[in-house]
């Protein structure tokens, strides 16, 4: 971008992040506190092991599609802006500010006070802090996260690649549980034939849709492609890596409360993980299993925030009016002011979701509906992009045009029934509102660009 375009940075991002660094990232950011909630509501969906089993590996299938396209996107496009980035080149800057404003306003920072909430729901069962414990943690995390990234990306990215190996080690201890690897035996179960049930397509689209969203998150790889040592293409392989992780974690998980507990106890159990912890090793395993939900909340706070801000340099670099939020401090490796401004958002959020009868749901309704529409943008851009930039690509996306058609579909699929989701809770005027006042936002900076 010319600097006539935007206010200039200190710094641009230097390539500091190792490939082991970005692969701790993403697979941080997406294996959330979802699985721990998630394969209990499938399997109540499909009441059948094979078909619950068949949506998990289709919505995995579905996620590499999608990041395929980013890959395609982000090896031609390396950009700390990421997709960001790629709407600027697809669409022009209005449309790719409001997309900034969503992430700072609504997508990233609603994601951070959604996990903070989740973060103190399960520490004040270890640690409480009193009658607000909740939101004291949700408000204490945020803070304590927002000032480790402050200090820069090595302490940032070395946190991440602790909170998510003591993640992984949660999820492997379910996995232990399940198949009676270690721990107390485990009373015998008789799950029904495989595909003996027929649910209902609509049933089945339902399913997908909460393993979709389990799965959300591999999208925030193309923010540190412009950081990540290597190649360009060396994102492809973290990107591809990351997710064939995240599936193996997220099949042996499942089939491990489906050996547990068996598919009736896994469907009608409010906190499924529990039950079979409490099982394997006694009420020790329930209380381990609220801190290790708390690390999977922990560790994807600190990986939101690493690639959010990036989101936030990007648009100080374009617009004028956010210069401040366009620095780079290279001694830090990352935006600093850009940092404060998503931690400040973030504990409004934190604020507005403790006044509503539940804050985790709340941000739910609150975040969705933008996230969805936008990412189907950043599909589309992709066929776009393919038209206006003719330039060799290091990378391609595999069965052009149909991979990302069915990524499109997809993500257009998932914006139709957040949408429907957060009117039928009255949420959806609130995502309205906020994009309203983003068109303000952009007419101001236009209006003070001219003057």
């Amino acid at each position: 971008m010319s600097s006539s375009q935007g206010a200039s940075s200190s710094a641009s991002p230097l390539r500091l992040l190792s490939p082991l660094g970005a692969v701790a990232i993403i697979v941080g950011i997406v294996i959330g506190a979802g699985i721990f909630k998630t394969p209990a509501m499938v399997a109540g969906i499909t009441g059948d092991v094979g078909w619950a089993i068949t949506i998990w590996v289709a919505g995995a299938l579905i996620s590499l599609m999608g990041a395929l396209c980013y890959a395609e996107l982000a090896t031609l496009y390396p950009h700390a802006g990421g997709d960001y980035h790629f709407l600027t080149r697809a669409y022009g800057k209005n449309v790719s500010f409001l997309y900034g404003w969503a992430k700072a306003m609504v997508i990233n920072t609603g994601s951070i006070a959604l996990l903070a909430f989740v973060f103190g729901d399960y520490m004040s069962k270890v640690l409480p802090l009193g009658a607000n414990s909740t939101i004291y943690w949700a408000f204490l995390i945020v803070i304590t996260l927002t000032l480790i990234n402050l200090i820069g990306i090595h302490a940032s990215a070395g946190i991440q690649t602790i909170l998510t190996i003591l993640e992984v080690c949660g999820l492997l201890a379910i996995i232990i549980a399940g198949f009676g690897i270690f721990g107390n035996p485990l009373p015998a179960v008789n799950n029904p034939p495989l595909f003996s049930s027929n649910p209902q397509l609509g049933m089945l689209g339902l399913g997908m849709v909460f393993v979709l969203l389990t799965f959300g998150g591999w999208n925030e790889s193309a923010y540190i492609s412009a950081e990540l040592k290597g190649t360009s293409k060396t994102i492809v392989s973290v990107i591809v890596i990351s997710l064939l992780v995240i599936t193996v974690i997220y099949l042996l998980v499942n089939l491990a409360l489906i050996n547990g507990l068996g598919l009736k106890a896994l469907a009608s159990s409010k906190a499924a993980p529990a039950d079979l912890l409490g099982l394997a090793f006694g009420p020790l395993g329930e209380k381990l299993l609220g801190l290790f939900v708390a690390v999977a909340a922990l560790t994807s706070i600190n990986a939101t925030m690493i690639v959010g801000a990036r989101t936030n340099f990007a648009m100080g670099e374009d617009w004028k009016g956010l210069s401040k939020m366009g620095r780079w401090e290279s001694s830090r490796g990352s935006p600093s002011f850009a940092f404060l401004v998503q931690g400040v958002i973030s504990l409004a959020l934190v604020g507005f979701g403790a006044l509503q009868s539940d804050g985790f749901e709340a941000m739910v309704e609150f975040t969705a509906p933008v996230f969805w529409i936008f990412l189907f943008l950043v599909g589309v851009g992709l066929f776009i992009l393919r038209f206006k930039d003719r330039a060799t690509r290091p990378f391609s996306v595999p069965l052009y045009p149909i991979t990302p058609l069915i990524f499109c579909a997809s993500c257009a699929y998932l914006a139709y029934s957040s949408i429907t989701y957060a009117h039928s809770k009255g949420a959806a005027a609130i995502s309205l509102y906020v994009m309203i006042a983003g068109l303000i936002a952009l007419l101001i900076l236009r209006l003070r660009k001219v003057s």
